[in-house]
């Protein structure tokens, strides 16, 4: 390990002032922006179909073209942050999300299809470089910096998810709710300028120890499957959810807040999960317990037994929230060191998100074959089965070196 690894925060108390908060505060701020661009498209799909008169494979793909972003970009994001900075990075990251918003809401299929792939590379940055981020910065405190993050990544995914029909339902119709988001990363942006005082160039992943190759161990394909998976089913009910309870006779407006109930839902375990983690040898416990809570949330969305839809959604976000926490937690765990933390982040996100954007895809190929959800909904079992065997494997108390 490089011997200024831990220089900026050496503590192993935090102190809730001055600097230090204000780099919480920024972390806060742009785990807000991860996913909320992306959660208010799926209530609103119809909006947007019926406005530009496209079909329904491109208006699917719109929830697919972030994803094939993050398995692009995700590689070179801790390359880029080594050359400019991590700071430095995450700021232009944030102008360039902003800029892809504006451009996606602009009210045609080119840009709006532009948008989205501009949102996607900006949201890989924040992805890949924040776990490092944090085990650079916080490094005895990575558990509660974590719930932090994926608490405020869930919760404004949660609030895009619930207000995103209602706007497009207004007199700004889908474009600005499209835009809402916009908001949100304008704030960010002024908040996190205080953070470029502290950017240096090529030292916050410095690395002076030989590592094997990240492909060449089992820990990495681990790490990289749970992360596909639990991508593959939040990206995949993101975009189908709404679509699935309208199909069995729910309203639109519910049947989006039936989504958002399943973000607000993952704010419990996204919060605990990671502190709980960080303290475990290993995380078998929490893999087990979010398995249970994924089976039975899809047997009864799959059964129609739309009467209890709220506890099914409150399950499913029970499961999806401990599922993410511990995905994004195997990236420090099973890591020394920040750059090791950085390099398993960029690579099991790139390879995971690949697999991740099969999902809405393949469920909208097989409703089309199908003639319904039923085929489909019974496959959201099987990966929750396929993402139980990685998780544990990925739990084992061991590093990817």
């Amino acid at each position: 390990m490089a011997t200024n690894e831990h220089a900026t925060y050496p503590s192993k108390k935090i102190s809730w002032k001055g600097k230090t908060l204000l780099l919480v505060i920024g972390v806060i701020f742009i785990a807000s922006t991860l996913r909320m661009p992306l959660t208010v498209v799926g209530p609103i799909i119809s909006f947007i179909r019926e406005g530009l008169g496209i079909s329904n494979v491109l208006a699917g793909f719109l929830t697919t073209i972030p994803l094939l972003a993050f398995a692009i970009i995700s590689p070179f994001a801790p390359v880029v942050a080594r050359k400019l900075g991590l700071e430095l990075t995450l700021f232009l990251s944030t102008i360039l999300l902003a800029f892809g918003i504006i451009t996606r809401s602009l009210g045609t299929t080119a840009l709006l299809v532009l948008g989205t792939v501009l949102i996607g590379v900006a949201i890989s940055f924040g992805n890949v470089l924040i776990p490092g981020l944090l085990k650079l910065k916080f490094p005895y405190h990575v558990g509660l910096l974590m719930a932090f993050f994926t608490v405020s990544m869930n919760l404004s995914a949660g609030v895009g998810a619930g207000v995103s029909y209602p706007v497009a339902n207004s007199f700004l119709g889908w474009q600005g709710a499209l835009a809402i988001a916009l908001i949100l990363v304008v704030f960010t942006i002024i908040v996190w300028i205080p953070q470029l005082k502290s950017n240096k160039p090529e030292v916050a992943f410095v690395s002076t120890k030989a590592r094997i190759p990240l492909w060449k161990s089992p820990v990495t394909w681990a790490v990289t499957g749970a992360m596909g998976l639990q991508s593959l089913i939040f990206y995949t009910t993101a975009a189908w959810i709404p679509e699935i309870y309208i199909a069995q006779g729910l309203a639109a407006d519910r049947a989006g807040w039936m989504f958002s109930t399943m973000q607000f839902s993952q704010i419990p375990m996204a919060l605990v999960v990671p502190i709980i983690a960080s303290k475990m040898k290993s995380q078998r416990p929490l893999v087990i317990i979010f398995t249970v809570f994924y089976v039975i949330g899809f047997i009864g969305l799959v059964m129609e037994w739309t009467s209890l839809a709220v506890l099914w959604m409150m399950l499913l976000g029970l499961a999806g929230g401990a599922s993410f926490a511990l995905a994004m937690m195997f990236f420090t765990l099973r890591t020394r060191t920040a750059y090791e933390a950085a390099d398993l982040s960029g690579f099991a996100q790139s390879i995971g998100y690949l697999l991740a954007a099969v999902g809405p895809i393949l469920f909208g190929y097989l409703h089309d074959l199908f003639g319904g959800w039923n085929i489909a909904g019974w496959l959201f079992v099987v990966v929750a089965l396929l993402l139980f065997f990685c998780s544990m494997r990925a739990s084992k108390n061991e590093y990817v070196n």
